[in-house]
């Protein structure tokens, strides 16, 4: 069953959002000065997530580590955009067509909205957006 965030209170979903967070998190994210920021920001309604990923191969069983935390966000009601670095991806090893970016990132939307999904997370305010959509022409 898929939570709704609106049952949730401003403490449920800043334990979603801040639960197993890891290396300098008490430095940053969990700071008072930082959590009275996230308090505010769940309070207007406006939280937003951004991460990124390259798209050099085949997402693989460790992606379930940071996709379980994209849950969290999600079932706090974050808004998360997840970038594909396809451009990156292409340059890590150069040996990828264009074509062949562009079949990457439909399978990893397809991959990661399967993998939060079969979680029972909504896709509702969830995006996907490519490097190559801002950063460079294909010329």
């Amino acid at each position: 069953t898929l939570i709704n965030m609106a049952e949730l209170s401003i403490d449920e979903r800043m334990e979603l959002i801040t639960r197993n967070l890891v290396n300098d998190a008490d430095k940053t994210l969990l700071t008072n000065e930082a959590k009275k920021t996230m308090r505010k920001k769940l309070e207007e309604g406006s939280f937003k997530v951004y991460w990124g990923t390259a798209t050099t191969g085949r997402p693989h069983i460790a992606y379930f580590v940071p996709i379980s935390k994209i849950a969290d966000f999600l079932k706090a009601g974050c808004e998360v955009t997840i970038l594909f670095a396809d451009l990156h991806g292409y340059l890590d090893n150069m040996k990828a067509p264009w074509e062949l970016l562009e079949q990457r990132s439909i399978y990893y939307a397809f991959i990661i909205k399967s993998m939060l999904k079969s979680i029972g997370v909504s896709l509702e305010k969830l995006r996907f957006v490519k490097g190559t959509d801002y950063q460079l022409s294909k010329e």
